[in-house]
């Protein structure tokens, strides 16, 4: 077995454009909140330039910011999430993004050197939201380890 690394997706749904005064305060923190992913220990890659029609296609909703990225482990990713300056922007999404009633993040392992496509981030937070939490698609709830996730038959062909 090669090496395997956690994919993450999370989607959040704008209050207004990007280039609206309202969101104007989440826009000039991203390249700060960028850089400290980047220099997290654990990080390996995330989505840069998002093809926002791409996007749009496949979510059907182009009021959304989807962001993906691949960690060595989860608790990297918790680490940055929750232990870094990033949670000072993640406590004031309400300023910017609206409620969405489904599950809005979803872990899932992938192959070292893949890069996850807006088609797997779907597919894995459609799993997730219809099935809960599995090896396939889970959240910070669950603890699924890269062999649980190999070993995982899903319920429906993805």
């Amino acid at each position: 077995m090669g090496k395997f690394y956690l994919a993450q997706v999370n989607i959040a749904k704008s209050l207004a454009p990007m280039d609206d005064p309202i969101m104007e305060d989440f826009v000039n923190n991203l390249d700060r909140i960028n850089a400290i992913a980047d220099s997290s220990k654990g990080f390996i890659w995330r989505l840069k330039d998002e093809d926002k029609d791409e996007a749009a296609r496949i979510f059907k909703d182009d009021s959304l910011i989807i962001n993906m990225s691949v960690w060595t482990d989860l608790s990297s990713l918790f680490n940055f999430t929750y232990n870094s300056n990033h949670v000072e922007i993640f406590k004031r999404k309400k300023e910017w993004f609206s409620k969405i009633k489904m599950k809005y993040m979803a872990f899932w392992y992938v192959p070292e050197g893949y890069e996850p496509t807006f088609q797997d981030a779907k597919n894995r937070l459609d799993y997730l939201n219809t099935y809960g939490e599995t090896p396939f698609a889970f959240t910070f709830k669950s603890k699924f380890t890269a062999m649980d996730s190999i070993n995982y038959k899903p319920q429906i062909k993805i």
